[in-house]
């Protein structure tokens, strides 16, 4: 993939893969041409669906907004009053499932934005072809995906003046088992990715962005992806304030995870974007998906470029009884238009 591919189209609900489609794709052959011909004729892989309701024209110049890989969306109501305890203005999330067997066939981004009065923009990550990994399967409601979307989506108590799906990668690293090291339990089409949006202030637009980058590389192709989406986000949203939030992965494919060494930080910092709106600590825990963790991993960031920064918090992803929401923590962060 030379760069990023940008799609502006929207949908009240993404058109579904129908069951000979998925079955023709996992007769096929399992290499990246293959995959490339599968993404190009599966149309919700360049749609973006948008729902829900805003409650305010415009977001205020001072902000909060909170960003949180969910793990499939195991608890959409419990995930909701944690985010509504910490009054964010827009919210990033990662790792949301619509139509997946293991959260019920639910759509964990639709109930979450009605939960806490927000407008949504969802798109597709992956088409899941299986039922997911080991821990997954005992949440199984069925022996099947009624849509089998797993992607990334931005929360805004305003309405997006325009959203793009970002595509970071079409290889095929879920998918092309000819090539690739690939999860036998997650057989997948589809690559990273990010879902922008431009929202309205008082102050003048500001762009957001939620994104997801590789787990199953190193940092050199983190880097490629984070750059494709820096060239993306200043086509899509030139010369305006910008927040990029989400699980960037930084270490996780080392045996002993450092995030100092990811190549992307100072690749950001080159175009101005700036790292020191996160608090200290790592944002990873046990969850019920992830019950024995044998790393504790600092891999969810804000990165912010034309905004003052005003501090951040780690919050611990959990219900009021202890009990895990994800393997991820909620971080949260306080921003101003500069």
């Amino acid at each position: 993939m030379n760069g990023p591919s940008i799609h502006t189209g929207t949908v009240a609900s993404l058109p579904l893969v129908d069951g000979a489609r998925k079955q023709a794709i996992l007769s096929g052959p399992r290499n990246r041409e293959a995959h490339r011909d599968h993404m190009a004729s599966i149309e919700a892989m360049s749609l973006v669906e948008t729902g829900g309701e805003a409650s305010t024209d415009g977001i205020a110049p001072s902000f909060t907004i909170a960003a949180w890989n969910i793990e499939r969306g195991l608890f959409p109501e419990k995930s909701a009053s944690l985010l509504d305890g910490h009054t964010p203005d827009v919210v990033l999330l990662s790792e949301l499932d619509c139509g997946m067997a293991r959260t019920a066939q639910r759509h964990p981004t639709a109930e979450i934005a009605r939960g806490l009065g927000m407008r949504y923009a969802y798109g597709v990550e992956f088409f899941e072809l299986g039922l997911g990994g080991e821990t997954e399967r005992p949440y199984c409601v069925d022996d099947h995906n009624k849509a089998g979307w797993h992607g990334n989506a931005v929360l805004s108590r305003a309405a997006p003046k325009r959203v793009a799906l970002i595509r970071l990668d079409d290889a095929g690293h879920w998918f092309a088992a000819d090539e690739f090291s690939v999860d036998a339990t997650q057989p997948r089409i589809g690559g990273r990715m990010a879902i922008a949006a431009l929202l309205p202030t008082a102050a003048g637009d500001l762009c957001v962005v939620s994104t997801h980058l590789e787990s199953n590389s190193g940092s050199a192709r983190r880097a490629a992806q984070m750059e494709r989406l820096l060239d993306a986000v200043e086509r899509f949203a030139p010369d305006v304030p910008v927040i990029i939030g989400g699980d960037l992965n930084t270490g996780n494919d080392a045996d002993q995870p450092d995030w100092t060494k990811e190549e992307l930080f100072d690749l950001a910092r080159a175009r101005g974007y700036s790292w020191d709106n996160n608090a200290e600590g790592m944002t990873t825990r046990r969850s019920y998906l992830t019950p024995h963790p044998t790393r504790t991993m600092k891999l969810d960031w804000f990165a912010a470029r034309g905004l003052s920064l005003d501090g951040a918090e780690i919050v611990p992803a959990v219900d009021p009884e202890g009990e895990p929401l994800s393997d991820h923590e909620l971080i949260v962060g306080h921003f101003a238009i500069a």
